[in-house]
């Protein structure tokens, strides 16, 4: 057991929940992954938030490489 969580980076609420759908259907996760708006500190405007998908992984069944290949799609990254 690795006890990994895959955080992904996206840029905008609408490709953090497509990312969150896609994850569903390309990697058969048991549990839809959480999609969260990140606020850069001192931000006033909300429309510049990044927005999180995480993956709770804790048997180590997803690749990074494919995640973050994933994320890459959308414009975002996978933090390491």
């Amino acid at each position: 057991m690795t006890d990994v969580r895959h955080v992904l980076v996206l840029p905008d609420r609408d490709a953090a929940e497509e990312v969150a759908e896609l994850l569903l259907e390309r990697f058969h996760m048991p549990d839809e992954p959480r999609v969260l708006r990140d606020e850069l500190a001192g931000e006033d405007d909300a429309e510049d938030a990044q927005w999180l998908v995480v993956v709770e992984d804790p048997e180590g069944r997803w690749s990074a490489d494919r995640l973050a290949t994933l994320a890459e799609e959308f414009e975002g990254w996978r933090e390491s």
